[in-house]
């Protein structure tokens, strides 16, 4: 981390994100927002029904931020480093389906 607090990398930043995703339905929720972003783009992809684009955010913040502000009670670190915390999300996600992270508190 540098010297003013913020972060110069995405491998600085990971080891932090987690340390905000440590509730197990906080983790859950960030998990099926995502897992629903791919769904999405899928079938606005094979249905060339772009107008769903538009519900991504929706879908992927609001399962992300229910986490954070009703089981994890902190403020989502999209908040601060919105791409540092995009990246990471991928990241988590990816690491719970493969089982390097485990959905346990």
């Amino acid at each position: 981390m540098a010297n003013n607090g913020k972060y110069n990398s995405l491998k600085e930043f990971y080891p932090y994100y987690l340390t905000e995703h440590k509730n197990v339905t906080c983790r859950k929720l960030h998990f099926f927002g995502t897992f629903l972003l791919f769904v999405l783009l899928g079938v606005s992809l094979i249905f060339a029904d772009y107008s769903l684009l538009w519900f991504l955010p929706v879908v992927c913040y609001g399962f992300a931020w229910a986490g954070h502000f009703f089981f994890e009670k902190n403020k989502p670190a999209t908040f601060q480093y919105p791409f540092y915390s995009l990246a990471s999300d991928f990241i988590m996600f990816w690491h719970l389906l493969t089982g390097k992270e485990k959905f346990r508190n």
